[in-house]
């Protein structure tokens, strides 16, 4: 970037005050789009205490005060408070981690204030106040030119357009347009200043600028629940509504047969805790957090959560291609002169070739910006190195800007002690063959060379010199002597793993499609690198005018799309959407936000993207890199198949819990679950179903399978089914060595204490044998799961010191057990479900379906 001390304009006036700057930055507020405030910690401690699950802990506590039992009251009570903690502590988290992305990219600006030069935070800019611009600076808020040189700013972030525009000094009461343009006085908030320097005074700031417009009517559109939020919603509110009226006809039964009433309240909680199912939406946050911090290792910001579900479900991937499948690093990879053809690589540059990188060199910025020129400055230094080809020592003289009239530029030098000036020019090669009058058969040779190497997905600079002019400079760049020298090819070279991405994506049924502003030629040569098809390549131009329908059938056969402009985006999003597909697209700039929104997966750049764009996509791309995408639609997939697998898990794990808080009371027998069982079961069902389950490796064919379909259920008939005959089959075991056990010890304590023991057992089980339904148990103890582990062991430690420590033993009212009883106990828990094995081992078609 260009030091504040070279290349800028002059500050002929003061600019604002400090006193003025504050009133107005505490008027109009800061430079910035607006944040959403924080929540208090009351507002969050309230918000948790309305969740179902703790206020029947409340309740069972109060009950148990009231009923003179301390010790069970403020063991119920402490989990409360454990849970409270927690919740508010992720929150927290989760509201510092959204600033951070807030602030990803917040620009420093450089004003005038009292008559002196200020480097000061992006946010703190005013209306009024008066900006200092030069080459490689952000522009940090909209405003007029008052002084302007040779200043050219890019604006493709709001217009789409990538050429930069030339931008004239004018009237600060010129009446405001819209961006893009040559000639105007306008400069805008997000663009950025690719040549030359300006002062400008500051018209609009934060959701008043231009970029803030669009994203204050982004802000105005609410985003819906998810089709796995809402089925996860009626689920719980069917079980939930099912539960109440179960627990509410438990209680009646209880009074009427025991004459407990207060007890009968506590069985009844007791059966709603094991009913209730709490779990689901947990599991589903917990699920999304800790995916969105997974996928973030592989440089991809979830900025909402749910948008994950979608990833696994995606069936095109939208991509823009310069940035994200190529690096977005001009290199010159070949040279041209008339007769030879030269592919820059490891080899010594030969002679013939060295003008050409000489003049180009000279023909630059000496500090140089624009990607094109680092190209070949960098090129000229690693390989003129040495030689007399490169003048450092010698003096700028005058430079002679493009213009639209003529696509090239010429900077004139004097070399030290000499008065003599050589011109050098580079620009689009049938600029440089009208400048240089070279004669028809030359200039078809080198449209023909200039056509190859686009055809190469080049983008080509002609060069050209001219020596011994005098003092008297030219006034037009048509007036110099030119005489051409060659040819220069540039590529942005593709990223490497992109081809290997791009056929994982075909092997997984995505469908990539390659959209860019650029040439179809451009756009053609980088499809075949990466291995997209581009028989058929479809123009900005041709896409305007087909209806919907002739939209529908190119979409069928073209992946690749060239010369587009941001609308167009939406447009295609639109449409493939409406032909059922599950679209991410890929953006960067303010006009690509609407597009951004509309697709399933809306997928920002965090590198180039603008404030506007990451506000308007589901997740950032930190990197800007195609690969990123591909590895967060695996992890999305992952994601949803273990949330499948702790769903079922959910259901099978309350089937047991339930039966035993119900089945006992209608059979007369003593109450097998009190809610510190239940409490004690939750520690057990809500990491292993959150942390376990979440942590569980990908299954190896992942991306050799095809996206789920579109709507397809978490839920579905068939997990259901399953899940529910695990459940029982665990039940059964519970229930008949409680029945066992209470005949055997005639104590409802032993009994109790060997039917949870089968509980707990079985609850291992169910969490082993979930773990995949395509492999054995057996097959998946050695894949890495630490969390898993540490579940089962714990889950296991905790049995054994509730048996043997007399506390904990008289807390959960257990009898004693010997412990070939216990063995048995635990052995029928841990059986349970070896029919399911069986039917892994059988692999019938129906399972392949729901795994």
């Amino acid at each position: 970037m260009t030091s504040p001390a070279q290349g800028r304009a002059e500050a002929p006036e003061p600019g604002l005050t400090e006193a003025e700057a504050r009133a107005r930055l505490g008027s109009e507020g800061p430079n910035e789009l607006s944040r959403e405030e924080a929540h208090g910690f009351l507002a969050a401690v309230g918000a948790v205490l309305k969740e179902p699950m703790l206020l029947l802990l409340l309740g069972a506590g109060g009950i148990y005060l009231v009923l003179g039992d301390v010790k069970e009251a403020l063991t119920l009570l402490s989990f409360v408070v454990v849970v409270i903690g927690i919740t508010i502590a992720q929150e927290r988290k989760t509201e510092n981690a959204l600033a951070a992305l807030r602030d990803l990219t917040s620009p420093r600006a450089l004003v005038v204030r009292e008559g002196r030069r200020r480097r000061i935070p992006g946010r703190e800019v005013v209306r009024g106040d008066v900006l200092v611009l030069g080459e490689g600076d952000r522009v940090p808020a909209d405003g007029v030119l008052i002084q302007a040189t040779n200043l050219e700013a890019d604006e493709s972030l709001l217009t789409g357009e990538s050429v930069p525009v030339t931008k004239l000094a004018g009237a600060r009461s010129a009446v405001d347009a819209r961006p893009g343009g040559d000639g105007l006085p306008f400069v805008y908030a997000g663009t950025l200043v690719v040549r030359g320097h300006g002062l400008a005074e500051v018209r609009a700031t934060g959701p008043r600028s231009e970029m803030g417009r669009i994203g204050r009517s982004l802000a105005t559109l609410e985003v819906g629940r998810t089709p796995l939020q809402s089925e996860v919603g009626r689920v719980v509110q069917a079980i939930a509504a099912g539960g109440v009226a179960l627990c509410a006809a438990l209680v009646v039964v209880y009074g009427l047969t025991r004459g407990g009433w207060l007890q009968g309240v506590l069985a009844g909680i007791a059966l709603a805790m094991a009913v209730l199912p709490e779990e689901f939406p947990v599991v589903l946050t917990i699920f999304m957090a800790l995916g969105a911090w997974r996928i973030s290792r592989s440089r991809v910001l979830t900025r909402r959560l749910p948008a994950i579900e979608a990833l696994g479900a995606a069936t095109v991937l939208c991509t823009d291609k310069t940035g994200t499948l190529t690096e977005n690093r001009m290199t010159v990879v070949r040279l041209w002169v008339p007769g030879t053809t030269h592919r820059v690589d490891g080899r010594p540059l030969p002679e013939a070739v060295h003008q050409v990188v000489e003049h180009a060199v000279l023909a630059s910025q000496r500090d140089p910006f624009d990607p094109m020129e680092q190209a070949i400055q960098r090129l000229g230094l690693e390989r003129l190195a040495g030689t007399e080809h490169l003048h450092a020592s010698w003096e700028p003289v005058r430079e002679y800007p493009l213009s639209p009239e003529l696509l090239a530029v010429t900077h004139a030098w004097r070399a030290t002690g000499d008065r003599r000036v050589v011109a050098s020019a580079k620009g689009a090669p049938e600029a440089i063959a009208d400048v240089c009058h070279v004669t028809p058969s030359v200039a078809r040779t080198i449209e023909e060379e200039t056509a190859r190497m686009a055809e190469d997905g080049l983008r080509v600079l002609a060069v050209a010199r001219a020596e011994g002019v005098g003092e008297a400079l030219p006034a037009i760049q048509h007036d110099f002597d030119f005489r051409f020298l060659g040819l220069v090819g540039l590529a942005d070279p593709v990223r490497p793993g992109v081809p290997e991405a791009v056929a994982e994506c075909a092997s997984a049924g995505i469908r990539v499609v390659m959209i860019t502003g650029d040439s179809p030629a451009t756009a053609r040569a980088i499809a075949r690198q990466i291995g997209v098809p581009a028989v058929d390549v479809v123009t900005g131009p041709e896409l305007a005018a087909l209806d919907e329908a002739g939209l529908a059938r190119r979409l069928r056969t073209a992946s690749v799309f060239a010369r587009i402009v941001p609308e167009q985006k939406l447009q295609l999003v639109q449409a493939l959407r409406a032909m059922g597909e599950v679209v991410a697209m890929t953006g960067d700039g303010v006009n690509d936000a609407p597009a951004l929104k509309a697709a399933d997966i809306g997928v920002a750049m965090g590198g180039r993207g603008t404030d506007v764009a990451r506000e308007a996509a589901a997740v950032v791309v930190t990197d800007d890199d195609f690969t990123s995408i591909v590895a967060a639609v695996r992890l999305g997939r992952r994601i949803f198949e273990n949330l499948r697998k702790a769903m079922a898990y959910v259901l099978a794990v309350h089937v047991p819990i339930a039966g035993l808080s119900l089945v006992p009371v209608l059979l007369g027998w003593p109450l097998v679950l009190f809610p510190v069982h239940i409490v004690f079961m939750e520690l057990v069902i809500d990491p292993a179903c959150s942390v376990a389950f979440e942590a569980e490796p990908g299954e190896a064919d992942a991306m050799r399978r095809p996206p789920r379909k579109a709507g397809a259920r978490l839920f579905g008939r068939r997990l259901v089914t399953v899940s529910a005959l695990q459940g029982a089959t665990v039940l059964a075991a519970s229930l008949l060595t409680f029945s066992v056990g209470y005949a055997h010890t005639a104590s409802p304590d032993s009994g109790r204490a060997l039917a949870f023991a089968t509980l707990i057992a079985g609850n291992v089980s169910l969490i082993l044998v979930n773990r995949s339904w395509r492999h054995p148990a057996l097959g998946k103890l050695g894949a890495r799961n630490l969390p898993s582990w540490l579940v089962v062991v714990g889950a296991t430690a905790m049995l054994l010191l509730a048996l043997l420590v007399p506390f904990l033993r008289a807390l959960f009212r257990f009898g004693p057990v010997s412990a070939g009883d216990a063995a048995l106990a635990i052995g029928a828990g841990a059986g349970a479900l070896a029919w399911f094995e069986l039917v892994k081992w059988l692999r019938p078609r129906w399972l392949e379906e729901v795994a």
